[in-house]
């Protein structure tokens, strides 16, 4: 692995005499085709996780909350977990590796699981949330495979290898609500099989990164050095990438995860939430394998505001019907405008900081999303059921105009003053 990358000094001298931008973490990676695919499959394992455990999280919720409007909490306990935990996993392998936070995530996967099963034996409602809670660690940590993407691709191949991986999470989309589906009654406690099987696939994760080689993390990454969070923060690629992640990913959370609850309501069963649910985080990570290639041809505000009007059109057809066709074509479109959102806002992102800046810019970054996320999960509960499914879709559109708005703010100012921005 030492072949593909320089010394740390040779790096280091590269963005002193400004030879290289110095938003571009490592400006001698060679593209590693083999970690991105081990990436991608990591994704895939984590996403098995997460939408085997969506698909099941607010049903458990409904079951065991002493009041309905808490059903969703499961879901915000899990991503307080990720927000909590993002900054300090982040800071922790911008020292020690990515390899070794990776596997550890993983490793407080698999005691959060049983730490559900053991709610479910008991009917504990705040011991499922601790659970989740802890399963939010997991999230929070694989979050991190598209930056690491991003450290094992050329810059001029990063926003193709961010989006190949986020592709491995179709796998997770087809496998994980229909294992849970299927593991569900495998115990006189309904879901406590589909959590033992959340931790197996936890399991299998660990052997996967343990072959991993990402470039480990070089001298002046680990001096923490650098311009303070509050100038990062203010440029505005950094505030568009931070909108069209957050929002993005708060809107699609709020949508799917009162989708379970909204179609129990209907009277649809739960193998038809499990079906849209699948097809909803098959749309979020399929469009991977083309996403980072629109954004090479389009660029990266573009693609952006065009995840922006799939999710609206995604709303107008939520509000035309309470069918099962409608809910899987409105969440399969939320999954596709996510993509782009996200992939958008991610590789604008990697754009905003120097070397010694990453691990702290990533952990902001993650924050404010799994922050906005428990937000909405929070809300995703009680607007379902007090004000109802079509309330929560039209409340999500002055939210998509704000991230239009953003991002055209940004590329009138790049018209206008380019190094600005």
């Amino acid at each position: 692995m030492n072949r593909r990358y320089q010394a740390d000094t040779v790096r280091l001298s590269y963005e002193l005499s400004g030879a290289v931008p110095a938003s571009i973490p490592n400006p001698v990676v060679k593209t590693s085709r083999r970690d991105i695919f081990l990436l991608a499959c990591c994704q895939a394992l984590l996403l098995i996780n997460a939408s085997g455990l969506i698909s099941m999280n607010g049903l458990i919720g409904f079951s065991l909350a002493p009041a309905k409007t808490f059903a969703t909490f499961g879901a915000t306990t899990y991503v307080l977990g990720s927000a909590l935990a993002t900054m300090p996993m982040s800071l922790w392998m911008g020292r020690t590796g990515r390899r070794a936070g990776f596997m550890t995530g993983a490793t407080i996967n698999i005691a959060g699981c049983l730490v559900g099963v053991a709610a479910l034996q008991a009917r504990s409602f705040p011991l499922f949330c601790v659970a989740t809670g802890i399963i939010g660690i997991y999230n929070a940590v694989g979050l991190q495979y598209r930056f690491a993407a991003a450290e094992v691709a050329s810059s001029g191949d990063r926003a193709k290898a961010i989006s190949l991986v986020l592709a491995g999470g179709v796998a997770g989309g087809l496998i994980g609500p229909q294992a849970t589906l299927l593991t569900r009654d495998l115990t006189a406690t309904p879901f406590q099989g589909s959590l033992v099987m959340l931790a197996l696939f936890a399991l299998i994760a660990l052997a996967v990164q343990s072959r991993i080689h990402v470039p480990p993390p070089s001298l002046d990454e680990r001096s923490g050095q650098g311009r303070s969070l509050a100038q990062i923060a203010r440029q505005p690629a950094f505030v568009v990438a931070v909108l069209a992640g957050a929002l993005g990913y708060g809107l699609m959370n709020l949508l799917m995860t009162a989708t379970p609850i909204a179609m129990d309501f209907c009277g649809h069963p739960f193998s038809a939430a499990a079906l849209a649910i699948e097809w909803h985080v098959v749309a979020m990570y399929a469009p991977g394998f083309v996403t980072g290639s629109l954004i090479r041809r389009f660029g990266t505000p573009q693609v952006i505001l065009a995840g922006v009007a799939l999710t609206a059109i995604a709303a107008l057809v939520a509000l035309n019907g309470i069918s099962i066709a409608h809910f899987v074509a409105a969440l399969a479109l939320v999954g596709i405008g996510w993509n782009f959102m996200y992939t958008g806002g991610t590789t604008l992102l990697t754009q905003t900081y120097r070397p010694a800046e990453k691990a702290r810019t990533q952990g902001l970054n993650d924050f404010i999303v799994f922050a906005t996320m428990g937000v909405s999960s929070l809300a995703s509960g009680a607007l379902v059921t007090t004000s109802g499914w079509a309330s929560m879709n039209r409340a999500a559109c002055p939210l998509l105009g704000l991230i239009a708005a953003a991002v055209l703010w940004l590329m009138w100012l790049r018209r206008q003053t380019p190094a600005a921005a």
